[in-house]
């Protein structure tokens, strides 16, 4: 009896114990649940607004508001969409400089011009005033794209054609065709040729009458380009070098002071630099782990993790050691929050075009081909990620002002140094987050545009924080590789010449041309024989080939439909209609958007070969 008396009072005594902290749990709770009403209250009554009918949230009693579309929904997508995205800042801002700018430099042989101290601190200069153009132009397309689209697709300057611009156009410190001046003015009037092209609806033709082949494997050999400026020591780990006539390319991986200078080789100290290996164990092998798991910051994540590492000044791995140049560097790092103004770079376009006539218009074709298949390929997925492609022709709501935005920021662009903006994939990540408005794109633009006042922090990112980035994001736009049409010769042989032209030749236009070359011979005398035969003599798997024609599709251009009385920019009876519920494709595409989801496909219908979207943190190509 009374050992059952001594039971009940301790468990008296525990309940009574107890008492306080299960109080204290269920009013966390509640007030955790009236925090949560609270909000959504707030995002209700933000879509319900005028505001909310202006992007179609849905609530908002639009005619066509967009389904699963909220306010906090397309913030937290936008922010998303930014972390996945702001590599881009260091990394675009580290390629471009690679061209010394409008740094002066009086030696015959331009690629010595990093030895003369004045030179380097002027390229830093140049760097950081990149890092400022870069996130302003980023800012700047993104929120007005956004707005005057209500696409949740963010703009910046494209990976790839920055390559390009950098290293083959105006080369590393000047050595190429054309002085940085004039590249960018050749940026500036493509960003024009585009606005044309999109308002006489040719561009959706151009981007048809090349074939998909050429065009999926313009993305993969420009995936092969980034990894290898990634591996190099310009830009990126150090990990290969230019060799001798033997060896066009041999390993390296030793400290910088140990290559040759007429051999471009190492001396010694072969794979021991302990930058390259710091960058490959914290800024590969960390970032690929953390993809892995579908952490979407991963990238961001390894390039800091790098960064941080190589900001204590008595390491060997350092990025302020103590000389002139170093201290110049830390000096600026310790501001932390500080706006640069923009001073080397803003508006030096030379419109003396006649000296290099020649190679200025082969910059301005490749840059015009490469981005409208980028801008056009990407594009395309993104708004068909997010469900909103007309399923009758195509063609998505406000393609032309789309169009138009993005080629009006191009030009923009140019005017603070960069090369061209285009869409970019990485948007994906966003879409994969509920984004479906251009809140998410706008949101994206206004984190850019905060960014700015850390131009100190993205200035201090070192190279070799940024070549893994390049080699992974190089990795996910090779995976396009499965969308060649392995099947045919007449496919595969100018396909596989695009994919090796553009890496060796380190040059993304002497890989077009070659490849478009090869084609256009080797299918032209295919089609005399099969013609001249009467179709009894074709070549093996003949009707295995990918499909071509140079009809264009899809909408009218839209002052046709506006003498059709259908609207000035194609928002047609049939347009007013459209579903905005994902299709069932789309639903699959989102679930595996964190593996990468496969939308590159090429349809004869669209003539338009769209590209793989990963998820991560992530192109090109985009051509991007």
């Amino acid at each position: 009896m009374s050992s059952n008396m001594s039971t009940h009072s301790n468990m008296e005594r525990l309940e009574a114990e107890r008492s306080p902290s299960i109080q204290r749990s269920t009013t966390s709770r509640r007030k955790f649940r009236n925090l949560w009403k609270a909000i959504d209250r707030f995002d209700k009554r933000i879509s319900s607004s005028t505001f909310g009918r202006i992007f179609r949230l849905e609530g908002s009693g639009h005619p066509k508001e967009i389904p699963d579309s909220s306010f906090l929904r397309e913030l937290r997508a936008g922010a998303t969409t930014f972390a996945t995205m702001a590599y881009i800042i260091a990394v675009n801002a580290s390629i471009l400089s690679q061209t010394g700018g409008t740094c002066p430099c009086d030696l015959d042989d331009l690629s010595k011009c990093d030895t003369i101290v004045d030179f380097k601190v002027c390229k830093e200069g140049v760097r950081r005033d990149l890092i400022t153009a870069t996130a302003a132009i980023a800012g700047l397309a993104s929120f007005v794209f956004g707005f005057f689209t209500n696409l949740p697709v963010a703009l910046a300057p494209g990976m790839g054609l920055n390559a390009y611009f950098a290293f083959q156009v105006v080369g590393p410190n000047g050595t190429g065709s054309i002085p940085y001046e004039v590249a960018l003015t050749a940026v500036f009037v493509e960003g024009l040729i585009f606005i044309v092209l999109a308002l006489t609806g040719m561009r959706q033709w151009l981007v048809k009458l090349i074939p998909a082949t050429i065009k999926t494997a313009t993305g993969v050999g420009i995936g092969f380009f980034l990894t290898e400026i990634g591996l190099s020591y310009s830009a990126g780990i150090g990990a290969i070098t230019g060799g001798h006539r033997a060896t066009p390319l041999a390993i390296a991986g030793c400290p910088i002071e140990m290559i040759d200078e007429d051999t471009q080789m190492c001396t010694s100290g072969l794979m021991s630099s302990p930058k390259m290996w710091t960058a490959i164990f914290a800024g590969g092998v960390v970032t690929a782990y953390l993809m892995s798991f579908r952490v979407k910051y991963a990238l961001i994540i390894g390039i800091a993790l790098v960064s941080i590492l190589s900001w204590p000044r008595n390491t060997s791995i350092t990025y302020f050691p103590y000389t002139e140049e170093g201290n110049s560097r830390f000096d600026f790092f310790k501001n932390v929050v500080s706006f640069h103004p923009i001073e080397k770079t803003l508006n030096v376009l030379d419109w003396n075009v006649t000296k290099n006539s020649s190679q200025f218009a082969l910059a301005l074709f490749t840059f015009l081909y490469v981005d409208i298949i980028d801008a056009t390929a990407t594009l395309y997925s993104m708004v068909r990620f997010c469900g909103v492609v007309d399923p009758k022709d195509g063609d998505f709501p406000r393609s032309t002002i789309a169009y138009c935005c993005d080629a009006a920021c191009i030009s923009i662009g140019a005017l603070f140094g960069c090369s061209p903006v285009t869409a970019f994939i990485e948007s994906g990540a966003g879409i994969a987050e509920g984004g479906r408005t251009g809140l998410t794109a706008m949101t994206s633009g206004l984190c850019f545009l905060i960014s700015i006042f850390f131009a100190p922090i993205f200035a201090s990112i070192p190279p070799w924080a940024t070549g893994c980035t390049l080699v992974l994001v190089g990795c996910m736009m090779i995976r396009q590789i499965t969308q060649v049409n392995w099947r045919y010769i007449g496919d595969v042989l100018p396909s596989f010449v695009v994919m090796t032209f553009i890496p060796f030749s380190y040059s993304v236009a002497y890989g077009l041309i070659a490849g478009v070359f090869v084609y256009t011979v080797l299918n032209g005398l295919i089609a005399i024989t099969v013609w001249l035969s009467g179709g009894k003599l074709e070549p093996r798997e003949y009707d295995m080939k990918e499909y071509w024609s140079w009809k264009g599709s899809g909408k009218k251009p839209w002052f046709v439909r506006a003498v059709r009385s259908q609207g000035c920019f194609g928002q047609s009876d049939a347009d007013s209609k459209r579903s905005f519920t994902m299709q069932d494709a789309d639903h699959e595409s989102l679930d595996r958007s964190s593996r990468g989801s496969r939308v590159g496909s090429s349809d004869p219908k669209e003539g338009v070969t769209m590209v793989t979207i990963p998820q991560r943190a992530v192109t090109p190509h985009s051509l991007h």
